[in-house]
Formats: structure tokens, C-alpha cells, sequence
């Protein structure tokens, strides 16, 4: 069976990507204490699928325009979680208000791709390729932001590349991770399984290192080789009894057990650089509701899932940035069936020990009639390249994000530094 580019394990629990030898950085000694002088920079990429409403999630209750266009979904200034006098928080979100009031938390609003479309699947393609209008990109721009990075393997700063140095939590590698850099895709650390010796694993996953253990091709044996060591590894430490850190109550439900999972490898100091994970159910076009329903169960899943996954990291977080992003926002009005419809500017939210947090950033374009995007949306002010490059460039240190960011003038968009 001849083995090229890419290899993927969509039902299974691990994807691999790429075909650049993985060195043995796992037959060092056991991990230990990092060095004291090495800083370990994470980044992490939520995506909300689905386009959610931006403006019932970071609310500008001061906008009496926000209120006429929304009669039955706004969120009444009496259940706003006010933030700065303008804007407030829904109250399902009430796990992120420590996270702003001990300055960990920032908000970009109005903010996202200048791109027109409508469409949930093209405006995804371009957020994760990085190149807002062009279809032809055949890789994303979180993987590309690896090419400049130091690299980070386990506890030992150098040439080695780690296995988990770049992973997403799902069944397969999303486009955002996909390119030269090996990535892996992670669904589920219970399931991880080598040469059988575990009898609830998936056929397939024997199958996968069978076909590296016969592999003629050294390149691909290596990668293979070096991902089960990582596999191996981690199944020692026995991920199915981990127990996250005191008060990190994270919820039940796919997103939540994603971030957990993220939390437990980062902490066991695997050379993690930069992770992916996504969360649905953003797409409300019939009874989108407004304290209670559908937008209040999903930003409870989704707050209380990050501010657990913040609270697990503990001293971690102080190298570590999260930052969240949704295809395009929604409507300024409600629409006939109490939802709202595809629209353009939307919210971002950065949380990280080195985040300037307790600020709504951006420029808000406002809500009148004449300052709407084509008469129907919240106005774009803030490209969402601009957020993450300057995570990429000021945080990770990758300067080169004409590479990164193709097709982008960033020294005209200026960062908006929310980085201190």
C-alpha cells in the first residue's frame, strides 16, 4: 500500500499530517520541570461554527438602536453583565467576568473577514486558510505560523520537534492546521491504542501502525514511529483518571471534553505550540431566543468551557493565549421567525496571561441605519488578521506574516495591541 502526503484516521483518534521525520524527542527522560529558562508560547484557536451573533454575546446596551431593531431577542439592560457602561456580557456568560475583571479577558468587536460572502462554508474556508476571497490557498495559516517558531519539544528547547507540537481536538486535521508543519488531530485521549494491546481499540488504529511498521519509507516510519511513542507515552500516565485542576469545572458535552483533554497536554508538557478546537450550534435562524434558549445554552457551554480550561492551566496560562473567532456575524435585525439571518461583523474575544484584558477594543462603527454594512449588518471595522497577527508576530515571535497572512497589508491595518 503506498503511503504519501497525507494519512488520516477520521473515525479514529489520531490523524497525522505531514512527512517531515519526527526526531526521538521522546526517548529523553521522563518529563520533568521545564527549564527555567525556556518559556513554552501557546496559542489557541476556538472557532464558533455556524456564525454567532455577535451582538447578543458582547451587547452594546447603551445603543438604543440595538433595542429597536430586536424586539423579542435583545438582552434586557437589566440581565446585561455590563462591562465599560456601553457594552455587557449575556448572562450565560457570567464564568468570563472574572476573567475581565482580573484583566486576563479582551474583546474586539465589530471585527472579522472583509470578505462579502454569506456562505458558512466559504467564509470558514477563508478564516482558516487566512486569505479572505481566495479559494486556491491549500493550506491554513495557523500551520504556516509554525515555519519561523523556535521549537519546543517536552522540556527541552531546540531542533526537535514534538509530535503534539501542533494539534486540533477532533476526529480529523481541520484546514487550519493542514501544510507543510506536522500537525496531529486528537479526538480522543481514552481511545489512543498501539500494536493491540488494548481490546477496545478501533481495528483501524492497529491497522495504521502496521502499515508504519512495514513501511519501506524511512521518512514516514519515522513520523509514525515517533507519533506512537507519543501515544505510548501519554497512555502511561493514564489520561482516563486525570483530574483537572480544584474549581476548573468544565461542562459536559463534546467542547468541553476537548478543552479538558487540550488542558491535560499541555500539563504533562508535551512541547504543545499552538492547538485548534471548534464548537457548533451558532446558527439561529428560528427562535434564536435571548436569556434563556438556544444563543443562552451554547455561550454557557461555551464560557464555561474556556474559563474551566483557564482555571486548569493555572501558572500555564501566563504562556498561553486563547483566541476565539465565527465565520461572520448576523443580522442587526431580527428577522419574521425570532432569529437572525447571515451577516457580517462579528466579536473576538483574546484571554492569556499576557493579554491587556478589560477593554472592548475596535472601533464601533455604531448601529444607525446609515452606519449598517449594506443597510442590514454591524459594519466591519477590525480585519480578523489584524487580531491574529499580532498574537502571531508580538506573542510568538513569527515576524513574517506577509508568509503567514498572504495578500495582507498589516503595516497599514495596524495591530490593535491588546498585548502588553
Amino acid at each position: 500500500m503506498s503511503i504519501t502526503r497525507r494519512i488520516f484516521l477520521r473515525n479514529g483518534a489520531l490523524a497525522v499530517v505531514g512527512t517531515t521525520a519526527l526526531p526521538s524527542f521522546l526517548t529523553r527522560a521522563a518529563f520533568g520541570a521545564a527549564d527555567p529558562g525556556i518559556r513554552n508560547k501557546r496559542l489557541v484557536v476556538i472557532f464558533q461554527r455556524g456564525a454567532a451573533d455577535g451582538l447578543n454575546i458582547v451587547v452594546p446596551h447603551a445603543e438604543a438602536s440595538y433595542y429597536a431593531m430586536r424586539p423579542t431577542i435583545n438582552i434586557p439592560k437589566k440581565s446585561v453583565l455590563d462591562l465599560d457602561g456601553f457594552f455587557g456580557l449575556h448572562p450565560a456568560m457570567a464564568s468570563f467576568e472574572p476573567l475581565w475583571k482580573q484583566k486576563h479577558l479582551a474583546i474586539v468587536h465589530a471585527a472579522g473577514s472583509p470578505d462579502p460572502t454569506r456562505s458558512h462554508f466559504d467564509a470558514q474556508d477563508f478564516m482558516e486558510s487566512g486569505t479572505p476571497g481566495v479559494k486556491i490557498t491549500d493550506d491554513g495559516w495557523l500551520n504556516r505560523a509554525l515555519h519561523e517558531l523556535p521549537v519546543v519539544s517536552g522540556n527541552v528547547s531546540g531542533s526537535d520537534k514534538s509530535a503534539f507540537r501542533a494539534i486540533a481536538l477532533g476526529p480529523s486535521l481541520p484546514r487550519i492546521l493542514s501544510g507543510k508543519e506536522p500537525a496531529i488531530a486528537v479526538n480522543n485521549v481514552n481511545d489512543f491504542s498501539v500494536g493491540g494491546k488494548n481490546p477496545n481499540a478501533a481495528p483501524m488504529s492497529n491497522t495504521f501502525e502496521a502499515m508504519y511498521d512495514h513501511s519501506v519509507d524511512t521518512v514516514l516510519h519515522g513520523t509514525g514511529q515517533e507519533t506512537f511513542d507519543a501515544v505510548k507515552t501519554l497512555k502511561a500516565s493514564d489520561p482516563s483518571h486525570y483530574t483537572p485542576a480544584a474549581n476548573a469545572n468544565y461542562p459536559k458535552g463534546r467542547f468541553g471534553d476537548s478543552l479538558k483533554q487540550l488542558a491535560q497536554l499541555i500539563k504533562a508538557n508535551l512541547g504543545v505550540q499552538v492547538a485548534f478546537a471548534d464548537i457548533g450550534g451558532w446558527d439561529h435562524h428560528v427562535n434564536e431566543g435571548s436569556t434563556q434558549g438556544q444563543i443562552a445554552n451554547v455561550l454557557g457551554d461555551f464560557s464555561q468551557s474556556i474559563a474551566a480550561f483557564w482555571t486548569d492551566l493555572g501558572d500555564l496560562g501566563e504562556d498561553t493565549v486563547v483566541v476565539t473567532m465565527s465565520e461572520f456575524g448576523r443580522t442587526a435585525r431580527e428577522n419574521g421567525n425570532r432569529g437572525t439571518d447571515h451577516g457580517h461583523a462579528n466579536v473576538m474575544f483574546v484571554l492569556g496571561g499576557p493579554v491587556r484584558g478589560g477593554k472592548v477594543y475596535g472601533r464601533w462603527p455604531g448601529l444607525d441605519q446609515s452606519q449598517l454594512y449594506e443597510g442590514r449588518d454591524l459594519a466591519l471595522t477590525t480585519d480578523f488578521r489584524t487580531v491574529l497577527g499580532e498574537v502571531v508576530s508580538r506573542y510568538l515571535g513569527n515576524k513574517d506574516l506577509k508568509t503567514v497572512f498572504p495578500g495582507f497589508d498589516e503595516q497599514s491595518a495596524q495591530f490593535v495591541r491588546f498585548l502588553g
